[in-house]
């Protein structure tokens, strides 16, 4: 099953239900976790094997009074391991070495990824709304590696010089990937709020998991 079925099946009971709060529920109220539905989109920036930064939007809907479905779909630029480029830097040594050329490279791994879970609102009495957060999904790495010669970008045609990247350096693959975190929302304007999050993921991959890592915050629309 390709990732973007996954993320269909997962976002179509959410939809349902903002469908059903939409026209049967009560109007949404000002409390902590009262509201019915929200939309949401987040920005992070993303720390660990890589400095990068991360997109994604959010939705959600409640079940009972502070307890949230949440469903999100993001993209984070690059979770490479310093392997990566260890790697990659052996075969420019290796062009280096062979050419008469200038040789660079560029190594990432984006991910692209969706995740499904349970949000609890913790009840306050004030206008702050902290919550805890996890859930679990898929996640779609791609090795994003590229070799120059005097500029050029040879990588689609690297046999030509007695070089094939491995696994290591090429492909796709998808994975489970689990993710918690935290946060806490603060209303800004009527059904407007704003909410400083953090979040810890985890892409099951063996031996070669990977961990993200994502702080930042996002602008909410609550029905």
């Amino acid at each position: 099953m390709t990732l973007r079925w996954i993320l269909l099946l997962a976002v179509t009971p959410m939809l349902s239900g903002i469908a059903q709060a939409q026209t049967t529920g009560s109007p949404a109220s000002a409390g902590t976790g009262e509201y019915r539905v929200y939309v949401e989109f987040v920005a992070h920036s993303a720390f660990g094997n890589a400095p990068s930064q991360s997109y994604g939007a959010e939705g959600g809907f409640s079940v009972v009074k502070q307890l949230q479905v949440f469903v999100i779909a993001g993209r984070t630029s690059n979770v490479a391991p310093a392997t990566l480029g260890m790697n990659a830097q052996i075969i420019a040594a290796y062009l280096q070495r062979t050419q008469n050329a200038s040789v660079s490279f560029s190594a990432k791994e984006p991910v692209t990824f969706g995740v499904a879970g349970l949000k609890y609102v913790i009840p306050t009495g004030s206008r702050a709304e902290p919550y805890v957060m996890g859930g679990a999904g898929v996640a779609s790495v791609s090795s994003d590696v590229h070799f120059l010669l005097s500029g050029t970008d040879v990588t689609s045609n690297l046999a030509s010089y007695g070089v094939t990247l491995g696994t290591d350096l090429s492909g796709k693959l998808t994975k489970p990937m689990l993710d918690f975190g935290g946060g806490v929302a603060w209303p800004l304007w009527k059904n407007i709020a704003i909410d400083f999050q953090y979040r810890f993921g985890r892409i099951l991959n063996g031996n070669r998991g990977i961990t993200t890592q994502l702080a930042g915050a996002g602008l909410a629309a609550r029905f």
